[in-house]
């Protein structure tokens, strides 16, 4: 052990059996250390007169109290829904969000991400898809000693770093619905491939199918942006088809707002000609008329519980691995659906 007034901050952390960075937190008063460790770190640091180096303050607090939140995502309602959520975690916190669009098309966007990061002296991020299916996004990030957590919807990280949304029951619990209801004559919108969670939901919904004797054929699946826009162009592509589906299933509200818009321009009344079927239980689930049947997805809890993953403080050697975190989405039946024409 070293003599009084001589240790230095690794030895506090040797002997305390925690990280440089937890001493600097507690140094900081930081309040992202559990009450024991800080206990015994301040104990160790009085018995041996260790007096922090002003150099060394913050080495692992040099952080502002700002939380971010990183998207590219083309639905301003599901953006709002996450700030909400995080808002409600950080309040009365002394933490702030600050919040950081981004277009992932973009070769240097995630060079845009950290340079974000850096200059905002940023405590942790939120991410959210499409960002956070990017495993060179996150491992950029660790590479500046940056926390986040990531929303997707199949695991892609430890789970200290991951909510994971099971896009993908949603899907077959859609599928399950429609198909219980008589209809086998079905259409397809998807969100872009390169989204995870499009892959997930559609993939949900053809395999709920196949399970029940039901083959979606390709020339029924049209993909879509996961836009009002692409949800009009999707409906209209599928409506011209021979047969006609009895029901559509659109892998977010706003498509399925767009669903509306093609049938009424063919004079299709929903549901009595068609069922449709959206996902998210957005506030415009329950503005259209008739009142959309969709999969709820807790939008703002997820935006809470992200930020309440980064408040908690950081694990210590030692400690048991995290547990993983999910979340279960569910059908909310309304008036867009029912039994197919006979």
């Amino acid at each position: 052990m070293p003599a009084p007034g001589k240790a230095t901050i690794n030895d506090i952390a040797r002997l305390a059996a925690v990280s440089k960075k937890t001493v600097s937190r507690v140094i900081n008063n930081s309040p992202l250390v559990r009450p024991d460790t800080r206990e015994k770190i301040q104990s160790l640091m009085k018995q041996l007169g260790y007096a922090p180096d002003p150099q060394a303050r913050g080495l692992a607090f040099r952080r502002s109290f700002l939380i971010g939140l990183v998207y590219d995502n083309p639905t301003a309602q599901y953006i709002v829904n996450m700030q909400y959520g995080a808002l409600d975690a950080l309040r009365d916190s002394g933490y702030e969000l600050v919040v950081h669009p981004c277009d992932s098309h973009r070769e240097d966007y995630i060079d845009g991400i950290r340079r974000f990061a850096l200059q905002q002296k940023l405590h942790g991020v939120i991410l959210i898809p499409r960002v956070s299916e990017d495993d060179q996004l996150a491992a950029a990030l660790r590479e500046i000693d940056v926390r986040y957590v990531r929303i997707a919807s199949i695991p892609l990280d430890e789970p200290a770093n991951m909510l994971h949304t099971q896009d993908r029951l949603a899907g077959v619990e859609a599928a399950n619905y429609l198909q219980s209801l008589g209809h086998r004559q079905l259409g397809l919108i998807t969100g872009p491939r390169r989204y995870r969670s499009s892959i997930e939901r559609g993939g949900g919904f053809r395999h709920g199918l196949s399970q029940r004797g039901i083959e979606l054929a390709e020339d029924y699946v049209f993909e879509g942006g996961y836009t009002f826009e692409s949800g009009v162009a999707g409906a209209e592509y599928l409506l011209a088809k021979s047969p006609r589906p009895t029901a559509i299933f659109a892998c977010n509200d706003e498509m399925a707002a767009g669903v509306y818009k093609a049938a009424m321009r063919r004079g299709l009344s929903i549901p009595a000609d068609l069922s449709v079927v959206g996902y998210d239980d957005s506030p415009l689930a329950t503005q259209l008329w008739p009142a959309l049947s969709t999969i709820h997805s807790p939008i703002r809890d997820l935006g809470r519980q992200a930020a309440q993953m980064l408040l908690a403080p950081e694990p210590e050697d030692g400690d048991a691995p995290a547990e993983p975190v999910s979340v279960t989405p569910h059908l909310v039946v309304r008036d867009s659906s029912q039994r197919p024409p006979a």
